[in-house]
């Protein structure tokens, strides 16, 4: 079973379409240290089995994050967005 994961940040690329923003995405581990992976290690570990992320947006309201494909490239979005991954985009940048 998926550990269940959430998002509090993200680093944006300097691309301006939003399918193709996310380069990495953190957040705080049980004990209150860091992570941070990037997008495609996210997706790995989605298709893995090994995440389920999610944000809280607003807080306390869990919004699943899923993989989605855009002209043959994987990318991470909320279940609440259709095709814009906002959700994500408006959390703040990991440090």
């Amino acid at each position: 079973m998926a550990d269940p994961v959430r998002i509090e940040c993200i680093n944006k690329t300097n691309r301006t379409d939003s399918h193709e923003r996310i380069s990495h995405v953190g957040g705080r581990n049980p004990n209150g240290t860091r992570w941070k992976l990037t997008e495609a290690e996210a997706i790995a570990g989605i298709d893995d089995g090994r995440w389920s992320f999610h944000v809280e947006q607003p807080a306390g309201r869990k919004v699943g994050v899923v993989i989605a494909t855009r002209l043959g490239r994987k990318y991470l979005k909320t279940t609440a967005d259709g095709e814009r991954p906002d959700n994500l985009l408006a959390l703040p940048e990991c440090a």
